[in-house]
């Protein structure tokens, strides 16, 4: 047997190098795509945050990329290095982000300072890489094949990242994975090219690729620690699904949902909230029999609705079976909700609202729209014209249907915005108010083809809403009165960004 020798080894190292820049490339768009995805959901707005992170991501790139051409020798050396660094780094970079975002007062200093640095180094690798295989490839071969293998990495990234890394590892996790990839990159080229120079190198690779296995395993106790933090309370459950962060929380006997941070309901007042959603609107229709909830996967909206005895179908579409299985199957959750998702009367749809609602050709006599608030264009487009047209398509005629919209009192602009929309599709708007204490006071919309029906007989065993309360709803007193706003359309989202002001005024 031989040993291969000069051109051949020459040859397995050129490939190796190449298919070292598939690995890399992939790598440092998933770092992108993992600071970007983190930004959108711990701050919001997730527009703006993918922009301003890829645009940074991007300058550092080209900073990194100029200081490449201060690497005079030991290309090799270096390339190694910048790879543990990255790995190092990058692997646990959303573990850290985590972990900080209670902990400091400005988020935002240690998010983009990590953007900045692990930009920095990915701009090195391509540089470097490409002054490595300088000898072994011909300069028009060398530079068509590391783009090549640069961009088929890209696209790799863009494609595992949305389909299989988030839905199945989570982000935490999946940061770990690629840190380790880009670690290894560094341990086979230190195999390959037997160097004692390389001894230390060896040496810190394979502790961060320790540390990296033991952070991938360790996850789930990381994102626990992250979230008992910022929640203050004892964590019962908390699961990342395709479409959000679920988690449920409980002291003494308040049990509360969040998702992706943001706080859905507390049992100790939600009957305000779904009895507020529910009872205006359907008090308000002749003979509510076919009823369509939009949201709400919790089922609590389900259950008021199904104290009016004259219903004989809830329709409930929500985005993540996650959530509605959770809501069925959880003894504790389903007398929550008086197992209403396990009515012979609801069926339950786990798809896009806004596309449901594009191919649904059934009229509702109800329909109530329990959608989270408008934080992000993803939500936003739930709150447009487009599909308040839809909505106006899919009401019975003497319908009502029902919106939740964020508080007139903290965000008084966005809360008429939906009005505004609403008339703009066509349908006849009138706003009320209720106070829930783990909200404060919240809006609500009532919507119809004509004129708005007087309210009805209310469905016996309410805890909150009266005759009474459901008229003094309607009031606005001068600082939460109606203002001229804009209408909310697919191409300016301009809802999402007036929400985002006024909150943030509030919340400091």
């Amino acid at each position: 047997m031989t040993t291969p020798t000069g051109p051949a080894i020459e040859t397995r190292t050129g490939w190796a190098l190449l298919l070292s820049a598939f690995v890399v490339a992939t790598c440092g768009l998933v770092y992108e795509l993992l600071a970007g995805t983190l930004a959108s959901y711990l701050l919001g707005d997730s527009v703006t945050q993918f922009s301003t992170v890829i645009g940074t991501y991007l300058f550092a790139m080209g900073i990194g990329s100029w200081c490449s051409r201060y690497v005079r020798r030991d290309e090799l050396r270096v390339f190694v290095r910048v790879e543990v660094l990255i790995a190092a780094i990058g692997g646990a970079s959303a573990a850290v982000l985590f972990l900080l975002f209670d902990r400091v007062d400005d988020f935002r200093l240690p998010l983009y300072g990590l953007v900045l640095v692990i930009g920095a180094l990915v701009g090195l690798e391509i540089p470097l890489l490409m002054r490595i295989l300088e000898g072994r490839l011909e300069f028009g071969d060398l530079v068509a094949k590391v783009l090549t293998f640069d961009y088929i990495g890209a696209l790799a990234a863009s494609l595992l990242f949305p389909l299989l890394l988030v839905p199945h590892l989570g982000l935490i996790r999946t940061g770990f994975l690629f840190g380790f990839f880009n670690v290894a990159v560094a341990i086979a080229l230190i195999l390959m090219l037997p160097d004692k120079r390389l001894r230390g190198e060896l040496w810190a690779a394979i502790l961060v690729s320790a540390a990296l296995i033991a952070g991938f395993f360790g996850a789930e106790r990381v994102e626990r620690a992250a979230e008992v933090a910022a929640y203050g309370d004892t964590i019962l459950y908390a699961k990342s699904t395709p479409y959000q962060r679920i988690v449920l929380t409980k002291r003494a006997d308040d049990l509360r949902l969040y998702l992706n941070g943001n706080l859905q309901f507390s049992s100790r007042d939600e009957y305000r909230y779904h009895e507020a959603l529910v009872h205006p609107a359907l008090s308000r229709v002749a003979n509510p029999r076919d009823v369509l909830v939009l949201g709400g996967g919790d089922g609590l909206a389900v259950r008021e609705v199904l104290r009016h005895q004259q219903v004989s179908s809830v329709t409930l579409v929500d985005l993540d079976p996650a959530m509605t299985q959770l809501f069925t199957a959880s003894g504790m959750l389903s007398s929550l909700n008086g197992e209403a998702l396990s009515s012979p009367k609801v069926r339950v749809v786990n798809a896009d609202a806004f596309r449901w609602m594009r191919g649904n050709r059934r009229k509702f006599d109800a329909i109530l729209v329990d959608f989270p608030d408008p934080s992000s264009f993803s939500i936003g487009k739930l709150y447009t014209v487009t599909f308040y047209r839809e909505l106006a398509r899919a009401l019975a005629p003497g319908g009502v249907a029902s919106i939740q919209s964020t508080s007139p009192l903290a965000a008084p602009n966005a809360y008429w915005t939906v009005s505004s929309t609403l008339e703009a599709a066509g349908l006849r708007a009138q706003g009320y108010h209720a106070l829930v204490p783990s909200f404060g006071e919240w809006g609500f919309v009532l919507a119809s083809l004509g004129p708005l029906p007087a309210a009805r007989a209310l469905p016996a065993g309410l805890r909150f809403m009266t005759p009474e309360s459901d008229r003094l709803a309607f009031y606005f007193p001068p600082d939460m009165a109606r203002r001229a706003t804009p209408v909310n359309r697919l191409d300016n989202q301009v809802l999402v960004r007036t929400f985002e002001a006024e909150w943030a005024k509030v919340e400091g």
